[in-house]
């Protein structure tokens, strides 16, 4: 006899596990090859960073600043200075003569039912042909309402706080009072301006409005009617 012991076969048990085992190792390793193939998950790596927005820089062109008006200003004066007035602001024509102007005096009715106060205003002409000024504040206003001789109230008797007010008339140029002035239909007086004041009669009574500026008459009265 060969002294070589006779070699061992194995059972079909065992044929079968192993071959068992060895599928399965193939099936791990294709799968796994499928996987890196589909999602490929080098490519993550891979991807660029964003880039951050640009932040503003100096070297932009900058916003055009609002331009500045080019309406004349007035400018203070320094300290110890004495102030010289705009020529441009100021009007340099020469003052108007009585000559100039036409002067009328205005109602906006001609006849007021009891309870209705009348609206006093003052039209000017300059008829020259040259420019001029004129002070039409209210220190140089002047109306006056009268009933024949008997002058029943005055603008100025009353007066509060007059001021002045200095502008250019165009030759030409028709202006007329911005603001009626209204009369309360009472009779006027220094010494009555904190006081009861007499009504003025109505009836049909028949009132006449002269007015001046300026120191200048008007060439006509207005007359109205009071019921």
């Amino acid at each position: 006899m060969s002294g070589s012991s006779p070699r061992r076969r194995h059972s079909p048990a065992v044929y079968r596990r192993r071959r068992l085992v060895l599928l399965l190792v193939v099936l791990l390793v294709v799968g796994g090859l499928v996987w890196l193939f589909v999602a490929q998950p080098w490519r993550s790596a891979a991807q660029p960073i964003a880039t951050p927005s640009p932040s503003p820089s100096t070297s932009q062109t900058p916003t055009t600043s609002p331009t500045p008006s080019e309406a004349p200003t007035e400018t203070p004066p320094a300290e110890g200075e004495e102030e010289v007035p705009n020529p441009e602001l100021t009007p340099t024509a020469d003052a108007c003569l009585p000559g100039d102007l036409t002067i009328e005096a205005l109602t906006d009715q001609q006849a007021y039912a009891a309870g209705q106060n009348p609206q006093l205003s003052i039209r000017l002409v300059n008829r020259s042909d040259t420019d001029c000024t004129l002070n039409v504040g209210t220190s140089a206003q002047s109306f006056t309402v009268s009933s024949g001789s008997d002058v029943w109230w005055r603008s100025t008797d009353c007066q509060t706080e007059p001021s002045d007010m200095i502008v250019l008339l165009t030759a030409g140029q028709e202006t007329t009072s911005s603001a009626p002035l209204t009369w309360d239909r009472t009779r006027s007086s220094v010494d009555t301006c904190d006081g009861d004041r007499p009504s003025a009669p109505g009836g049909g009574a028949t009132y006449h409005l002269s007015v001046s500026i300026g120191g200048i008459a008007s060439t006509n009265t207005a007359p109205f009617i009071l019921q």
